[in-house]
């Protein structure tokens, strides 16, 4: 469905367009302002709810671009943001006319500040900080005005890095002293202060480089997207590069070495080996290499020390069967070189897997499903859709009674796969409903009357479940076919957005490449007509969680879209179960008489108060009594951490047989599990599951035959 509305779609805009977005458009030939005027061209014809762009969207933009830049007021003078002022009821104007003064005026001075800021906090770092002095620092940036002159801003940067050095100190501190305050002569207070100062200039040095590798192309980038981003927090312009990291994020897979870098003075370090990759499959490399040069076949290789990262991984990567010749210095150090044939990484942990747990003598089965990964080039490569079928069969094999979907942290993804993966614990009927702006509805069916479980199914979700898990989760609570577990309410996305790339409007295009607009298209509505937008779904037996009381959540976005309410669609409900409310019912009794459950939702508390305290002492007195008192309370939430269910889950068996030539992916499975033991909210899932067996239609039948027999 995806792929043929933006087909659809783009020929819309290319009819319209391709007489005007030429080469010509600009006497200048301008990237930055093509892009421009592209993005809002495209934002006006094709977003499902376009912005007037007037006096208050101009300072909007204005306002949201500033906070982007200088989050933390470290940077730009009040005189500076004065300087600015007479533009910021006139970029809505310069959006329209395809003019850049207010992003060129801000850029530029931004690359001054910032070159001053760079000199600023190393000069603040060569004197000592005095831990005796009662002062303190209020971390709500956005309540702090500007710094009205340089001096005051001095003085904000020393806080601030006395602030960050805090920590460091404490815990240097902490190693050199312990409980003996004559120490263990290692090093004396003084040289502990001298070392933290140092650990902290150490991260700056590295943040700075990275600042510093950026081009004012990456800032760009920025402003479109501050402008984009006044239209829903959804809609978002994708750099070339950016688009690449998307489409790697949604298809769980890309053509390299399969090796993790970080950016060194050195080169770029190895710091993660990918399992079943190239590197892997050779032990060609190890984490703490440092890739110093890289050479095409027979080409002669380039230094990479000092270039972007990004530029350097550019190098590295490269189509499935070509050859790479890195010179590597080792951690020994000694240096080599090595050649790798490079092949299609898969990142296994984007993708469903699967375990089973024995309970009184039963199985159940669980299937943890990140997010809803397609491959957007061919819908019948690995899906979200066909690796949990998959996943079922196997539970299936194994003699599961009951399975749970685990939906937690699952951000969404492909909505094609969310029909498709309904349709698997269904007979049939619709799915989703969903609408573009000013149009009618449609109506998404599973139109295959095949069920693959028609057993017992629990959901779970918190408020990081998204989007297409959303979709997913109102389903099955509408058609009453799973018992949805979880947080009070998921995160709330009900729009649809369609990757549009920019390429396919201009014509004759000598630009390169214009990279990808990922626009808000459509919105989506449950079967029984309300909107998931804002309200998310509310779970059928609300468990807390340590997040409940912190801002998370749709509603706590920039712009985001109202909810709303339309028609509810042609359904049945699920007629698989007998008294399903009871089962509903008994598990709130069970939460509510459970003491970690209450140990729960009173450190959700404690870490909302914690969050909202924005004064803190730069004492370090007052700081080590503020961290006792955090450490002793958080003593009291301990047990939720050694909480043990005395559950044991279990890898089904083709992953077993893997586990001899995978010891990495047998390590990650060990630690999966070990985690599943402790978490109480998939042993209630558990107890639910074992509920609906015993209240289940076809369990209930299979029973009464085998009594006639």
């Amino acid at each position: 469905m995806k792929k043929n509305f933006t087909l659809a779609f783009l020929v819309i805009l290319v009819a319209v367009a391709s007489c005007s977005f030429t080469n010509k458009s600009f006497e200048n030939d301008d990237k930055d302002k093509l892009l421009l005027d592209l993005i809002t061209y495209v934002l006006e014809k094709g977003h499902y709810e376009p912005k007037n762009l007037n006096d208050s969207f101009s300072s909007n933009v204005f306002d949201d671009f500033i906070d982007i830049l200088d989050p933390t007021k470290r940077y730009f003078l009040a005189s500076d943001i004065r300087d600015f002022e007479k533009y910021r009821f006139m970029i809505d104007d310069e959006i329209k006319n395809t003019e850049i003064t207010f992003f060129n005026v801000v850029y530029q001075r931004l690359m001054k500040r910032m070159a001053e800021a760079e000199e600023m906090y190393k000069e603040v770092l060569k004197t000592p900080f005095d831990y005796a002095k009662q002062e303190t620092i209020n971390i709500d940036y956005k309540e702090q005005e500007f710094a009205a002159n340089k001096k005051q801003l001095r003085e904000r940067w020393r806080k601030q890095l006395k602030y960050n050095t805090l920590g460091v100190y404490d815990a240097k501190f902490e190693d050199a002293f312990g409980e003996n305050p004559t120490g263990n002569g290692n090093l004396t207070v003084s040289e502990i202060e001298v070392e933290a100062r140092k650990t902290t200039g150490n991260t700056l040095n590295e943040f700075f480089d990275f600042v510093n590798d950026l081009e004012r192309k990456d800032w760009f980038v920025q402003y479109i997207n501050t402008i984009v981003d006044e239209f829903d927090p959804h809609t978002y312009y994708f750099a070339p590069d950016d688009k690449e990291k998307f489409d790697i994020g949604m298809s769980g897979k890309f053509e390299g070495i399969g090796a993790r870098l970080q950016k060194k003075p050195e080169g770029a370090k190895v710091v993660e080996i990918i399992s079943g990759g190239p590197v892997w499959r050779k032990q060609s490399l190890e984490v703490g290499d440092e890739i110093l040069r890289v050479g095409q076949e027979g080409e002669e290789p380039i230094n990479i020390v000092g270039m972007r990262l990004d530029d350097a991984i550019k190098l590295i990567k490269g189509p499935k069967g070509s050859i790479v010749d890195l010179t590597v210095r080792r951690v020994d150090g000694t240096i080599e070189e090595v050649s790798i044939i490079r092949d299609v990484v898969v990142l296994e942990e984007s993708y469903a897997k699967s375990a089973t747990v024995k309970e009184e003598g039963n199985t159940y089965g669980l299937i943890n499903l990140p997010k809803f990964y397609v491959d957007f080039e061919d819908y019948t490569e690995r899906n979200a859709a066909t690796d949990v079928a998959k996943e079922v069969e196997r539970l299936k094999e194994a003699g599961v009674e009951g399975i749970i979907l685990d939906l937690r942290d699952n951000g969404g993804g492909s909505l094609k796969t969310v029909v498709d993966m309904a349709g698997l614990f269904i007979k049939d009927g619709p799915i989703v409903q969903v609408r573009s702006s000013g149009q009618r509805k449609e109506v998404h069916e599973d139109k295959d009357e095949r069920i693959q479980w028609d057993g017992p199914l629990v959901i779970l979700v918190n408020e990081l479940s998204a989007s297409a898990s959303e979709i997913l989760a109102a389903a099955m609570q509408d058609y009453k076919r799973a018992v949805v577990i979880g947080s009070k309410q998921t995160f709330g996305k009900g729009t649809v957005q369609n990757v549009i790339p920019l390429d396919n409007i201009v014509r004759s295009n000598e630009h390169g490449n214009l990279g990808a607009i990922k626009l808000t298209t459509q919105k989506f509505y449950r079967i029984n007509g309300g909107s998931t937008q804002l309200e998310g779904v509310k779970s059928d037996i609300i468990v807390p969680d340590r997040y409940s009381y912190i801002d998370l959540g749709e509603r706590d976005q920039e712009n985001p879209l109202e909810w709303d309410k339309i028609s509810a669609a042609d359904y049945k409900v699920w007629e698989g179960y007998i008294d399903f409310e009871t089962t509903i019912a008994n598990s709130k009794k069970r939460m509510a008489e459970n003491p970690y459950i209450e140990l729960i939702e009173e450190n959700a508390k404690w870490l909302k108060e914690q969050q909202d305290e924005t004064t803190v002492s730069l004492n370090y007195d007052a700081y080590k009594q503020r961290e006792e008192q955090a450490k002793e309370k958080s003593e009291q939430f301990k047990s939720l951490r050694e909480y043990d269910s005395k559950l044991t889950f279990e890898s089904l068996k083709y992953e077993t047989e893997l586990f001899t030539q995978d010891s990495i992916l047998r390590e990650k499975r060990n630690r999966w599990h070990k985690n599943l033991a402790k978490d109480i909210y998939v042993e209630e899932a558990i107890n639910v599951l074992k509920d609906l067996k015993l209240n289940n239609i076809k369990s209930s039948e299979r029973r009464l035959a085998s009594v006639k027999g």
